[in-house]
C-alpha cells in the first residue's frame, strides 16, 4: 500500500466524524482521490504534503473527465475534511467558484457538442496533437485515449480497440468502423506514429498532457470534452434516425412505446462505445 493511502486510511480510523456510512463514503473517496494524485504524477506523498497544485491537479481531472458537479463538490468536501485534519485547511479553496465550479447548479438545455474544423487544427502546431484531436471527434475518444492511441494495435478493419492501459478505469472496450472519414483518419494516424503511440519517442506520457494542453489552449481548443459529445449526438442520429434532444430532436417522453425501445438500445450502445457502464450516462450527452 502506498504511504499516502495508508495515512489517509489511518487519519480516517482517528477521525470517526459522522455516522457510519458516512465515514465509510468518506475512506472510500479518499482513497480513490490518492490513487488519482499517484496517476497524476504525484507520487511519494503523505497526508501533510497536500498542496494548491495538487487539488487544482484533481479538479482539472475531474473537470474533464464524465464527473458530474454534484460528484466534484462531494469530493472537494472531503478533501476539505483531510486539509483540516492534517492544519492545512489554507490549502483549499473556501468557495468552489475558485475552481470554476459554481456554489449552485443550474439546469441547462445548452448542448456541450463541439468540433474542431480543419482550420482550427492549422493552429495547434504540434502534429501529434492535432492528429489525437483527429481521433477525440473521429472515435468520440477521451483526451487520454487520444494520446496513448497506438494505430498498428488499435486497428482491426471494422472497428478499433482500446488498450485497458489507455482507458479510464482499465477497460478495454471497442469502437465500430462506420465510415470512409473514419477510416481516413485512422489511415494518417499510422503514418504518424508507426509501430508506436501519438507520444513522440522522446517524450513520456506526462510530457505530452501539457504539451497537449498548452497547443490546444494556444489554438483556443481548450476543454475538448465537448468533441465526445458531438459523436455521442451523431452516432444517436445514426442509431435511432433522428436527432437526439441535445441536438434539438424529441425528448423520450414524446416518443411511442417502439420508439422508446429503439431510443434505450441506441443509449446502451452509446453508452459502451463511450466507456461507459451505465446507460443513465447518456443523459449528459444527449439529454432525455
Amino acid at each position: 500500500m502506498r504511504e499516502l493511502n495508508y495515512q489517509l486510511k489511518q487519519l480516517c480510523r482517528r477521525n470517526r466524524d459522522g455516522s457510519y456510512r458516512t465515514q465509510a463514503d468518506r475512506e472510500r473517496q479518499l482513497t480513490l482521490i490518492a490513487n488519482q494524485l499517484d496517476a497524476l504524477g504525484y507520487r511519494k506523498m503523505n497526508a501533510q504534503s497536500l498542496k494548491p497544485k495538487h487539488v487544482e491537479a484533481l479538479v482539472k481531472h475531474w473537470q474533464e473527465g464524465d464527473i458530474s458537479i454534484g460528484a466534484i463538490k462531494n469530493r472537494l468536501t472531503v478533501i476539505r475534511w483531510w486539509a483540516q485534519k492534517v492544519n492545512r485547511q489554507n490549502v483549499v479553496a473556501r468557495s468552489n467558484d475558485h475552481y470554476g465550479i459554481p456554489d449552485r447548479q443550474f439546469v441547462t438545455n445548452t448542448s456541450k457538442a463541439q468540433t474542431v474544423t480543419a482550420l482550427d487544427l492549422e493552429k495547434v502546431r504540434d502534429q501529434h496533437v492535432r492528429m489525437s484531436l483527429e481521433l477525440q471527434q473521429a472515435f468520440g475518444l477521451r483526451r487520454e485515449e487520444a494520446i496513448k492511441f497506438q494505430p498498428s494495435f488499435a486497428d482491426r478493419d471494422d472497428h478499433i480497440a482500446l488498450k485497458e492501459s489507455w482507458t479510464k478505469g482499465g477497460k478495454a472496450r471497442v469502437i465500430p468502423l462506420r465510415n470512409e472519414a473514419q477510416r481516413e483518419v485512422l489511415k494518417r494516424a499510422g503514418l504518424l506514429a508507426g509501430r508506436g503511440s501519438l507520444i513522440p519517442s522522446s517524450r513520456n506520457y506526462r510530457q505530452q498532457l501539457r504539451i497537449y494542453e498548452r497547443h490546444t489552449a494556444n489554438a483556443g481548443l481548450s476543454k475538448m470534452h465537448g468533441l465526445r459529445h458531438a459523436y455521442a449526438q451523431q452516432r444517436y442520429r445514426e442509431l435511432t434516425g433522428w436527432p437526439a434532444p441535445a441536438a434539438g430532436g424529441p425528448t423520450v417522453k414524446a416518443l411511442t412505446h417502439e420508439q422508446k425501445t429503439i431510443d434505450r438500445q441506441a443509449r446502451l450502445t452509446i453508452s459502451q462505445e463511450l466507456g461507459h457502464e451505465r446507460e443513465q450516462i447518456t443523459s449528459i450527452y444527449l439529454f432525455r
